[in-house]
């Protein structure tokens, strides 16, 4: 017997595994062959046309009554452009809730903002656009000006109180780089 398995067995084993894998090919869906070329759809003819002699001349268009007014010719879609909004959107206006927060009178060039830790681009802009230009504004804010800029600064709210601000821009008003740098971190 142990003879019979080991001729035999081992060819119905291998016929059974050949079995199943044409069974599981021939099962699941057949996909194209992308080598062979795509089938055409077949072109059918197009429907037969009316007789031009059995069709009825159109009527010829009234002349219009003297009291009616045409109306005006629509402008084709294609050939419209939006129309921006005439007026621009309000900029931020200055808070001069305090003197502290009120762009200085002197003529002189503003700071540089971006020296402060915790303001970027954004922020600086942001900051020019509400009249904060000088070190020394920053440096005089009192709590009431911290909550009144907090108040305007939308996604950065916060960042005066948890980055030092006030703190931050005493060193740098009163050019103390070692101070500020000894605190805060390379300018």
């Amino acid at each position: 017997m142990q003879e019979f398995f080991m001729d035999y067995g081992l060819w119905l084993l291998i016929a059974l595994l050949v079995i199943i894998g044409l069974v599981f090919l021939l099962s699941g869906k057949r996909k194209p062959d992308l080598d062979a070329p795509a089938e055409q759809p077949l072109a059918t003819a197009p429907p037969p046309l009316a007789d031009p002699v059995a069709v009825p001349p159109s009527p010829a268009p009234a002349a219009p009554s003297p009291d009616i007014q045409p109306a005006a010719q629509a402008e084709p879609i294609a050939d419209r452009t939006p129309v921006a909004d005439p007026t621009p959107p309000p900029a931020a206006e200055p808070i001069p809730a305090s003197p502290a927060i009120a762009a200085p009178a002197d003529d002189a060039a503003p700071d540089d903002l971006l020296r402060l830790k915790g303001v970027g681009p954004k922020l600086k802009a942001l900051l020019i656009d509400l009249g904060v230009t000088r070190y020394a504004q920053i440096a005089a804010w009192s709590d009431a000006d911290i909550a009144a800029i907090d108040a305007r600064l939308g996604n950065f709210k916060g960042r005066p109180v948890r980055d030092q601000w006030v703190d931050q821009a005493r060193y740098l008003a009163a050019g103390d780089t070692a101070g500020f740098e000894a605190k805060y971190g390379k300018l």
